[in-house]
Order: structure tokens, then C-alpha cells, then sequence
């Protein structure tokens, strides 16, 4: 699952002019949790609070709660007592364990914490909940010697919160866990389009939790519910500007992924289809921004993906001119020291293609 977070730095649609027009909420990938904010809205005098969580979780910081659990380090999900030690945690992760991983007891049964999960279901659905459509100034709350503090409504704090914990969960590989704070997320954000309409930003969001979505479905094999997931991701990211590379890379992976699922399905002409619109994608990027080498490596995995594909249906000529086409693009990149870790990538690939032309002579 691609480590992105659409929700940091994001402020609501209509929270007035602390966002410009056509800023990008998706800018970086998931080292960079969070979207802390702190500014001055006048005459230096009146500054935006974001509220604090009691139990110190929040999406800027790598924090354990009393609520998490030790394994995954994601709040409780389906939350299990190991008996005799009593020690939680979520059910998918202690039942890869005999002994308990906190105290070493010999796990002799798992019993289901009902009471606890109801109390995170509740954290869950109150964290970071503050209802303030947007900032008013009419019903600031004073707060000595003149100066202004601003609450704002902050549910898409609430949203990094829950892709940080979603992806916590995933990568230890308990899916339903992050399919369950995900699909949260999808839905706090479905209820934003129907109130504001379909954004930019809202769009923007929804497309990367929808793909996030369709990788917990392929993690568990669901290719169909993978698949929809994705398509409806590309539905979303595909109504926004081509201009940001952010989006436009979401998009063209989503595609692909689409395209290497029909592929493993045996639906090679689709698989195909699927590609060939990545790769559009991709050339329709590197036009728009040439000098940016990371959309050059991009435009020859997708040509690589084609030829593949082309070569899978019996056009043996249109899948070694691609080979080629992608190997010049390539061979032609010029990276700089400080790009080593594309240059690392730029050979891996390069490889891969010269060994699709020689094994195929």
C-alpha cells in the first residue's frame, strides 16, 4: 500500500483564505504525518488552537495509547483478552502468538474485550471532533487582554489521524483493522462531497483512501472488491488537474494496478487497456515536467508493463519496440549524485528490460 496521506497540511474548503486556490493537499508520503497548524489571523493578535487529544494521540506524532495495541501499535480493533494474563490486544495479532508478547504466559484461550472495543469505537468517533464549519469571526471566544483564539472544525485532522493508524495496522498485516479506520475515512469524506460538492481537495482524498482500500483487498486476495476500489479511486483522481504530479502518479498507479489485476485474472486484452492508460498518463506528465526524472522512470515502467502485455497476446513487434523505446529513455537519463536512490532504480530497471529482449531472442 502506497505510504501516502492526502490529509496533512489540508485545511476545509471553506475555511476562507488559509488555503490558496488549486493547492495540492497530497505533498508527501507517510515519514511526514501530520498537518499541525498554527497561524496568525490578524494584526498578529489571533492565532488558530488545534484541539489536544487527552490521550496524547495525534497525526503528527508516532504515539502508543492506552488504546493501542502493543503488536501492530494501531488502536485496538476487534480487541481480545488473552486469558489467564488478561493483556489485549487486536484479535488477527495475538492469534499469531502461544505465549503473550508483553508477560510470556502460555496463552491458554483469547476472550473478546467487548467493553474496551466499545470504548476505542467511541475515542474513534469523537477524536479530533470539534463542529465549527468555518472560522467566524463574530463568534470568537475572548480570551484575555484582547487576543482571539479561533477553534476550527478539524476532521480531516481526523483523517490523517486515521490513515496513520489504517497504515500502522496494514503493514503488520492486520487488514481488517485498516480497512475499518479507512472506510471511516471514506466516509467522513463522502459526507463532505455531498455537502461542498466535489473539490479538489475532497477528490484529491478520497481517490488515495479508495486506492488504500483496493490494497487491503488484494493483501486478503478480494482481486473484485480490489478492483472496484481502484476503478472508483481512478473515477475520483481523474476529475482533477493533470498539472500535479502528486495526483497524476496516484492516478497512473491506480491504473495500473487495475491492469496487473485483469492481467493475473487472465483478461490480458484489459490488463492491456488498463497499461496503455497509465502510460498516457505518464507521457501526458513527462510533457507537462521534463525535468523531473522520477516521471521519466515511470513512463518506462509503464512502457515495460505494455510490451509485457503486448507480448502475452502474441505481438511479439510492438512489445520489442517498446523495450526499446523504454531502454532509450533510460539509457539517456541523466540523474545527479544526490539522486542515488533513483539511479538504484533507473538500473534495476534498465536490466529488466535488456533481459526481456535477450531471453526472447
Amino acid at each position: 500500500m502506497t505510504p501516502v496521506c492526502p490529509f496533512v497540511k489540508a485545511s476545509r474548503p471553506d475555511d476562507g483564505p488559509s488555503r490558496k486556490p488549486g493547492d495540492c493537499p497530497i505533498k508527501h508520503g507517510a515519514e511526514h504525518e501530520g498537518g499541525g497548524r498554527a497561524k496568525k489571523e490578524y494584526s498578529g493578535e489571533s492565532a488558530t488552537v488545534s484541539p489536544k487529544c487527552p490521550f496524547g494521540y495525534d497525526s503528527q506524532t508516532f504515539k502508543l495509547g492506552p488504546l493501542s495495541c502493543m503488536i501492530c501499535q494501531a488502536l485496538l480493533f476487534d480487541c481480545s483478552k488473552c486469558v489467564p494474563c488478561s493483556h489485549v490486544y487486536c484479535k488477527v495479532c495475538i492469534s499469531r502468538f502461544k505465549d503473550c508478547p508483553l508477560c510470556g504466559a502460555d496463552v491458554e484461550k483469547i476472550e473478546a474485550d467487548t467493553d474496551l472495543q466499545s470504548v476505542v469505537d467511541r475515542f474513534i468517533d469523537g477524536h479530533a471532533r470539534i463542529k465549527r464549519s468555518h472560522v467566524d469571526m463574530d463568534k470568537e471566544e475572548e480570551v484575555g487582554e484582547n487576543k482571539k483564539v479561533i477553534y476550527e472544525d478539524v476532521s480531516m485532522e481526523r483523517g490523517a489521524f486515521l490513515v496513520q493508524q489504517a497504515m500502522r495496522a496494514f503493514r503488520a498485516q492486520n487488514v481488517e483493522s485498516a480497512k475499518s479506520r479507512l472506510g471511516l475515512c471514506a466516509e467522513d469524506i463522502r459526507g463532505r462531497i455531498e455537502t461542498v460538492g466535489n473539490t479538489s481537495e475532497l477528490c484529491s482524498q478520497l481517490g488515495a483512501v479508495l486506492g488504500m482500500l483496493g490494497d487491503c483487498c488484494r493483501a486478503v486476495g478480494n482481486a473484485g472488491s480490489a478492483v472496484t476500489y481502484f476503478e472508483e479511486s481512478v473515477e475520483f483522481l481523474s476529475k482533477l488537474s493533470a498539472a500535479d504530479l502528486e495526483i497524476t502518479h496516484t492516478l497512473s498507479v491506480s491504473l495500473n494496478k487495475i491492469g496487473d489485476l485483469k492481467y493475473y485474472d487472465g483478461d490480458l486484452e484489459a490488463a492491456r487497456s488498463y497499461y496503455m492508460r497509465s502510460l498516457n498518463v505518464r507521457r501526458d506528465a513527462i510533457e507537462r515536467h521534463p525535468s523531473v526524472p522520477s516521471q521519466t522512470l515511470d513512463v518506462a515502467v509503464s512502457l515495460a508493463k505494455v510490451a509485457d502485455a503486448d507480448r502475452s497476446v502474441g505481438n511479439e513487434d510492438a512489445a520489442r519496440d517498446r523495450f526499446h523505446e523504454a531502454i532509450k529513455i533510460l539509457e539517456s537519463l541523466t540523474l545527479k549524485p544526490e539522486e542515488a536512490g533513483l539511479e538504484q532504480r533507473r538500473l534495476s530497471v534498465l536490466e529488466f528490460l535488456k533481459n526481456q529482449l535477450t531471453e526472447n531472442v
